[in-house]
């Protein structure tokens, strides 16, 4: 972005002087990238902070804001980086994928067209679900290494000893698929013969009468895949070169969930067995390369395993902002987007965009008030903002002069509504696989009429029904698991009410007698600040 300094030199000297500038180029040029560069002083010229959705978010690379979980990944110490729906998955995952440098190169995938079928085809049938997908999701990842080295790193072969290998690598790529830049997401295409021979030592006596293994249909794969990634892996390690990082990234893993499918589980538990083997055969090869996962944390928690503890302990990050075990604050991350987009004006600190002056109803603060009604997301600060940022550009229209150019508590208060339907709505995406019902239960929410409410109270208004069969302390319990309401601990409320959004390793108390409904959806769903009856 260009500053009015900026901006002027590209004129020509000096400014406002006599007579014509020295060409109409510099200044359409100067011009257009001014324009472009979205530089503004006032909050009353900006349209945003920029998009909840990281795949549009323009702000996204200039406004990046690191994580701890980014800097495990980046230092290669732990690789299953796990959140909550818009926690910032998919940002740290195209920092990944889009950071540039002649010793780094990373290649990222999505789902929303990958062939699961002809991956569910590879699965080794009869071993652990720890195991069964494992073998082909290395086959995977070391096709994409193999895709980096044949195609993106041009100081391969690093040295003379690495040149075999690589000759290996090519000849098995491009006879197998016709190319040194193959479809990843046709990998396993049973329209696709591998040629083994000579590159690959493999023990072909387990093959059926008939199959050769210089032309081995892929559906015979799965017999000999463990020998397969045995000779890639070495092969990939000896060519990769010692100086330079390497990182594949899986992001976008929750399109394909379905809660009740004991094979989407499989596979990626599968995929956290192949990500912790290559990572640890890199390591102790001397190599730099990472393979990285992101899941959403309601979809981990579901997964049961063998070794899950370990996977949790020792290779687990989890993105969360604004809580004892983070430094990092939504509020610096906003700061952030205020600098670049407001780069013009001389302060952009949280206090100068908010007056944090005036007191705002229950809250310490105007950044308590609006976190309280967040799940700790930066999608949905981001998302408050710009509500709050459209109410006071309506308001300082209407009122034209005399206004203060900083965000005040009748902006927040009117931006509340439409940012709790934004919340319902992000619910919605969240927990319809989940509790196929729960616009039922939200509508018993709403009889109860009060975001305070007992036991009773709640069941009493289901009773009325329709109940589905489920038992309402159930109904309370899978509430909770997903934030929508927070348990009272004890009987003190100055002690406050338990959310899972902010508590992620704290059960359920089924003794709990009072509850509390999230402050940011008390308006989409009517309810009343009462006191408790």
């Amino acid at each position: 972005m260009l500053n009015k300094a900026e901006f002027f030199s590209l004129i020509g000297p000096p400014y406002g002087a006599p007579g014509r500038f020295r060409c109409l180029q510099p200044l359409t040029r100067a011009l257009r990238l001014w324009l472009a560069s979205g530089m503004h002083s006032s909050l009353a010229d900006i349209s945003s902070f920029g998009s909840i959705d990281a795949d549009n978010d323009r702000f996204l690379h200039d406004c990046f804001e690191d994580h701890e979980a980014f800097e495990n990944a980046v230092r290669m110490e732990r690789f299953l980086l796990v959140g909550r729906k818009g926690s910032g998955k998919t940002s740290i995952f195209k920092k990944l994928i889009t950071t540039r440098a002649p010793n780094y190169f990373s290649i990222g995938h999505t789902f929303s067209d990958y062939p699961w079928h002809y991956h569910q085809a590879q699965a080794r049938v009869g071993i652990p679900d720890l195991q069964r997908y494992s073998h082909s999701w290395k086959y995977l990842i070391l096709l994409t290494v193999s895709k980096i080295i044949l195609n993106q790193d041009q100081s391969l072969p690093y040295d003379e000893a690495s040149i075999e290998d690589m000759v290996k690598i090519e000849s098995f790529v491009v006879d197998s698929y016709g190319t040194k830049n193959p479809d990843i997401t046709q990998v396993f295409s049973p329209s696709k013969t591998l040629k083994l021979r000579p590159s690959f030592t493999v023990d072909f006596k387990v093959l059926k009468a008939g199959v050769s293994p210089d032309n081995l249909p892929m559906e015979h794969l799965p017999v000999i895949i463990q020998d397969v990634n045995r000779n890639l892996t070495r092969l990939v390690l000896n060519t990769l070169n010692p100086d330079h990082r390497y990182f594949i990234s899986f992001d976008e893993l929750d399109l394909g969930f379905a809660p009740d499918d004991p094979e989407y589980s499989s596979r990626l538990v599968g995929l956290f067995a192949a990500a912790r083997d290559l990572n640890r055969a890199a390591r102790e090869a001397g190599k730099k390369l990472f393979v990285v996962v992101f899941l959403r944390d309601d979809i981990y928690e579901r997964l049961h395993f063998e070794d899950k503890n370990k996977i949790t302990e020792n290779h687990f990050s989890r993105i969360e902002w604004d809580t004892e075990h983070t430094s990092r604050t939504l509020k610096s991350l906003m700061e952030k987007r205020f600098e670049v987009i407001l780069r013009d004006r001389p302060e952009s600190r949280w206090d100068d965009i908010f007056d944090e002056n005036q007191e705002i109803k229950g809250s310490r603060s105007k950044y308590d008030f609006i976190l309280a009604r967040t799940f700790l997301r930066p999608r949905d600060m981001i998302k408050f903002c710009n509500v709050v940022l459209s109410r006071f550009k309506a308001r300082v229209r209407m009122q034209r002069s005399g206004q203060t150019m900083r965000f005040q508590n009748e902006d927040i208060y009117a931006a509340l509504n439409e940012y709790s339907q934004y919340l319902y709505r992000e619910i919605d995406d969240e927990i319809h696989k989940h509790l196929p019902d729960y616009r039922s239960y939200f509508d018993v929410l709403r009889r109860i009429g009060n975001y305070r409410f007992r036991f009773a109270d709640f069941l009493r208004e289901y009773e009325k029904g329709p109940t589905n069969g489920n038992h309402p302390a159930q109904v309370l319990k899978s509430l909770y698991e997903f934030s929508i309401i927070g348990f009272l601990q004890g009987d003190d409320q100055r002690r406050g009410f338990v959310y899972r959004y902010k508590n992620p390793g704290l059960d359920y108390d089924e003794t709990s007698e009072v509850f509390e409904v999230h402050p940011g959806l008390l308006d989409c769903l009517g309810l009343k600040r009462n006191a408790l009856r």
